[in-house]
Order: C-alpha cells, then sequence, then structure tokens
C-alpha cells in the first residue's frame, strides 16, 4: 500500500495521500491550506483519487478540498452532520471502496460532533480526537468531554494495537504511532471513570 504523510498549512497539519499501489486509486485525507505539495505527490504517484475524507468540520482540515477535487474529480467525504458541503455523507459503520482500498468509517465525536476515523489497512486516521500522545480539545464550539471519554475509552481502547496511527497534526514526539503504544504511553488514554476523565480534562 503507498502512503504519503505531508506537512500542510500554518499549524503543524498532516495531510494524507494513500492508494492501493502507484497509478492505483486512492483517497487524501484532510487536504489542509495551500495544498500544493498534496497535488504534486497525486500527480507524482500517479493515483487515481477517488475519495477526500475529512474527519471533522474545522477549516484547517478542509481549507484544501475544492483544490484536490478540482484536480482530480474526487468526492468530498464528511460526516453526515458537518456543514462542509460534502458530496457524500457518512456515520459510524458506513464503508467505503477505492478500487481494491477498504476504508471504514467510526463516529468519534468529542472534539466535534462530526469526527470520525477512517480505518483502512493497517491505517486508522484520527484526525483532531487522537494525536502522538495527546487528544484533542473539547471547549472549542461543539466539543464535548462526554463523547470524548466514550470515543477514547470505549472505542481507541478496544482497538487492535497493531493499528499504525495517523494524527491530524504533528504535535508529538513522532509523526506516526500504534493504537498498542499510544494505550500504554499516552496519558489521555489511562482507564478513569467517566467522573475522573471529566475532572482530568477540566484541569487541562
Amino acid at each position: 500500500m503507498l502512503l504519503e504523510q505531508l506537512h500542510i498549512g500554518p499549524y503543524q497539519n498532516f495531510s494524507y495521500l494513500a492508494a492501493d499501489r502507484e497509478g492505483g486509486e486512492g483517497i487524501v485525507i484532510d487536504p489542509s491550506f495551500e495544498p500544493v505539495d498534496l497535488l504534486d505527490a497525486i500527480d507524482r504517484h500517479r493515483v487515481q483519487v477517488r475519495f477526500i475524507l475529512n474527519t471533522h468540520r474545522h477549516p484547517d482540515h478542509t481549507a484544501g478540498n475544492r483544490a484536490v477535487k478540482e484536480h482530480t474529480g474526487a468526492k468530498i467525504v464528511a460526516h453526515r452532520v458537518a456543514p462542509i458541503g460534502q458530496d457524500i455523507s457518512v456515520e459510524d459503520g458506513s464503508t467505503l471502496d477505492a478500487g481494491p482500498m477498504h476504508v471504514e468509517v467510526i463516529g468519534a465525536p468529542g472534539h466535534t460532533p462530526d469526527s470520525v476515523f477512517y480505518r483502512f489497512g493497517p491505517y486508522v486516521a484520527t484526525g483532531d480526537t487522537l494525536f502522538v500522545g495527546e487528544c484533542g480539545r473539547t471547549d472549542l464550539p461543539g466539543g464535548d468531554p462526554v463523547q470524548m471519554f466514550d470515543t477514547l475509552i470505549r472505542k481507541v481502547r478496544a482497538m487492535d494495537d497493531d493499528l499504525i496511527v495517523l494524527p491530524g497534526h504533528d504535535y508529538g514526539p513522532t509523526p506516526t504511532s500504534t493504537i498498542g503504544e499510544e494505550k500504554r504511553t499516552n496519558y489521555t488514554l489511562q482507564v478513569r471513570t467517566l467522573e475522573e476523565f471529566l475532572e482530568f480534562m477540566a484541569r487541562e
């Protein structure tokens, strides 16, 4: 599988290009501001981009949607409550196929109500919900620490340890990680009661 992680925009964003192979069908995840390097990567790898997957509504993850769509003809995908004018609306349990690439959508609210993970091959793209060594904020409009607790403790901790985490920003000590490593070392994923988690998030 082909995967390229690109630094794009002024906020340490990661955008991703993935495909089954060079010259194959694939996806783009969270195209940020001024995605020139992303468009170059699409052309360099000759990827036929079928879907532009947005992990959530924030502009630093969606600003490049139109440029990638115009360049490739791909469909913009986001959760059904995302207010970004997507072509395809998804929710927890939805699936997408870009040629042989199978993508599973996992609802992951907490940072925003429309936050989702995209799991494909050995990877899970976690947007601004799970970073390497951290989790996303819940004090912005639409954030909800109760939903974040459910996402982190019930969903993330139940995932396979070998899954490779593709975060939305370069905020950690490494650009990627694994679910197993995050379970072991990420202080936001340590087992807590809901009451303990809410108190913990209020302090952060």
